[in-house]
């Protein structure tokens, strides 16, 4: 399940515009995240239209993953053609 700030995300870009910390804000009191405020131009999102954005924030979300795992091993190749060994690597980055 895609977080809620993924799918507002989308949402505040599929209205041709962009995350902007002082229009909205997320929160959580202990029974799930809501949107707290919302000071857009254009009207706050409903449920129905955040639930109809978790196949596309799923997606988004695995990419980040995918990406963040990408970078650490294309990182951890180029240390290695420098001459690091795996455990300097390691040690030093904790990759």
């Amino acid at each position: 399940m895609a977080n809620l700030s993924t799918k507002t995300k989308l949402y505040i870009e599929a209205n041709s515009s962009s995350w902007d910390n002082t229009k909205v804000s997320l929160q959580n009191d202990g029974s799930g995240d809501y949107i707290k405020t919302w000071t857009y131009s254009f009207a706050q999102p409903t449920d129905s239209q955040l639930d109809a954005l978790e196949t596309e924030a799923n997606t988004y979300e695995e990419n980040l993953i995918t990406n963040k795992v990408n970078n650490i091993a294309s990182a951890k190749t180029k240390l290695e053609a420098l001459g690091l060994t795996t455990e300097e690597i390691k040690e030093t980055f904790g990759i």
